[in-house]
């Protein structure tokens, strides 16, 4: 389980096609040292890491996962959003974030305040119910709040922090992006579709 804050990036420094998925390996700014078969989120996508000598983490990656995220667009030298997994006692700052990318969704617009930014992402049509305004969403690991949603874009406005700290800052218009929508909408979409339409 992840908050969606970024306090650390990460550099991919080789991704290797294999027959049933993909091995990347990739170093971060985080110099606390990582545990074996620890989780972590690379562009909000949880994956189980296997540090290596030198400092360097290598995670393999699953045809599931290349299929529903961005990462296997990737290429050597990509930076990435990275965060630890969260511990109990720990603040919350963000939202909960499971690390399971429901889709992509892609940047179609920025509109600079200053030194704030406000973003336009597209996203599938079939998720617009999990979007609500003012509500959470992770977009590439980080947690963002939605405005001014609609059936198929949705804005949120950054920080000149989350610009700073993230891969968001040096994004371009036609990147695509990873998307959690948020777990509690989720779970309650997936309680009240056997009802929906139904006369009570």
């Amino acid at each position: 389980m992840f908050t969606g804050i970024i306090n650390h990036s990460g550099i991919i420094e080789s991704f290797e096609r294999l027959e049933s998925g993909a091995r990347l390996q990739l170093r971060t700014t985080d110099t606390t040292p990582h545990e074996r078969g620890e989780s972590v989120a690379v562009n909000g996508v949880c994956l189980t890491v296997l540090p290596q000598a030198g400092g360097a983490l290598l995670a393999d990656v699953s045809k599931e996962t290349l299929a529903r995220t961005t990462l296997g667009a990737l290429g050597n030298g990509a930076r990435v959003n990275i965060e630890r997994a969260l511990s109990f006692g720990e603040r919350l700052g963000g939202h909960l974030v499971q690390g399971h990318v429901d889709t992509t969704g892609t940047l179609i617009g920025v509109s600079h305040e200053g030194d704030f930014a406000v973003y336009r992402w597209s996203y599938p049509s079939e998720y617009a119910d999990l979007i609500v305004s003012k509500g959470s969403i992770s977009v590439d690991g980080v947690s963002l709040t939605i405005v001014d949603p609609n059936a198929s874009t949705f804005g949120a406005a950054l920080i000149p922090e989350t610009l700073r700290r993230t891969t968001h800052g040096t994004a371009n218009i036609g990147d695509r992006v990873n998307l959690e929508f948020d777990m509690i909408a989720k779970y309650v979409r997936g309680m009240v579709a056997p009802y929906i339409g139904k006369s009570v």
